[in-house]
């Protein structure tokens, strides 16, 4: 679209109200503030009038993740943090239309992010793994999915059907009942703050930053009330009389200092060995397996954990005692000698 003098001395306002591929309005003025005065009027009258078919939508995919962000990413815990990842995945995809955007793009995008051709950090120069690139794909097709649901995207989700890479389940330590004890005895050598945050968690299946956090009106009777959780949902979960007391008896409003990294000393001189990205959450891990272990629900254990889908609280469901144990019962090895045995019986 343009507003151009013509050799007559005229100025001529030549605009595409449905974009280049609708129809072609063309005019001429005598001065350019009336051409452009009709260019503006003509813009905005082309979504009332249904014959000149939608505008095209043209923006990019840089400003429909900035949109989500103002929209909606700004309200998540970790919204910022994902704003920021998004940005870096889109500049790498060399910022296509929004609406000219693919599977196919993507697909050859994260083979490159296989092979370390694009990477962000020194971490994946030598190829990020698909794990990543999983959390890619989805934090992408988010944006597409908030928007359809606010009204602010009506194209297909580019994503949506989009397969992602099959990955191996990782696995997940928690601690035994003398691997406990080890660890409690470490802790107390290095301070009482972090003994306290340990029992915490392995008391209630907090994470370490909701335990670290606590202050004195999160603490009533038998009872720790969780607040700004990663769920955006308080839970109140019930102690012990022991630990009620000693968590009562500290005397600051915040109950704990930080001691992240005293529990990384305390860890190292013990003999437990952790999966790598699992120091802090082995306690959350430790919880909830003996809480399967010892015939816990697994729809109690969700709402105490906090988690929003069932199926982050399913990785625990095999520690059950009960878990399949028909496989033991019913596979045909056992089932043949029962046969066997009623026939002799009978």
């Amino acid at each position: 679209m343009a507003v151009r003098k013509l050799d007559t001395g005229k100025w001529i306002c030549e605009c595409y109200p449905a974009g280049r591929g609708g129809r072609r309005v063309r005019k001429q003025f005598t001065t350019k503030g009336e051409a452009l005065a009709f260019e503006r009027h003509t813009m905005e009258e082309a979504t009332n009038k249904p014959w000149l078919g939608e505008a095209a939508d043209r923006r990019r995919l840089s400003e429909v993740v900035t949109l989500w962000y103002n929209l909606h990413g700004k309200s998540l815990t970790a919204g910022e943090r994902v704003y920021n990842k998004l940005k870096l995945v889109v500049a790498a995809l060399q910022d296509p239309l929004a609406t000219d955007f693919t599977a196919k793009q993507f697909a050859h995008y994260r083979d490159k992010r296989l092979s370390g051709e694009i990477y962000f950090n020194e971490k994946w120069k030598n190829g990020a793994d698909p794990v990543t690139i999983n959390l890619e794909q989805s934090y992408l097709s988010s944006v597409f999915s908030e928007l359809s649901r606010l009204g602010e995207w009506t194209q297909p989700n580019p994503l949506e059907t989009m397969r992602k890479f099959t990955t191996a389940e990782k696995e997940m330590a928690w601690l035994t009942h003398e691997q406990i004890t080890e660890l409690l005895a470490a802790c107390n050598r290095l301070g009482e703050d972090l003994t306290l945050i340990v029992k915490v968690c392995l008391s209630t299946g907090a994470r370490w930053r909701e335990a670290e956090n606590l202050g004195r009106s999160q603490i009533s009777k038998h009872k720790i009330t969780f607040v700004r959780t990663k769920g955006k949902k308080n839970r109140s979960i019930p102690i012990s009389k022991e630990l009620h007391d000693e968590l009562t008896a500290r005397k600051t409003d915040k109950l704990f200092k930080e001691c992240y990294f005293q529990f990384m000393g305390a860890i190292d001189s013990t003999s437990i060995k952790l999966p790598r990205g699992q120091l802090t959450h082995v306690l959350r891990h430790t919880f909830a397996a003996h809480f399967m272990m010892s015939g816990g629900n697994i729809l109690a254990l969700q709402k105490i954990l906090g988690h929003h889908d069932i199926k982050m609280t399913m990785r625990y469901a095999h520690l059950a005692p009960d878990h399949l144990d028909t496989a033991l019962r019913f596979n045909p090895l056992s089932t043949m000698h029962s046969n066997i045995t009623k026939d002799k019986m009978n």
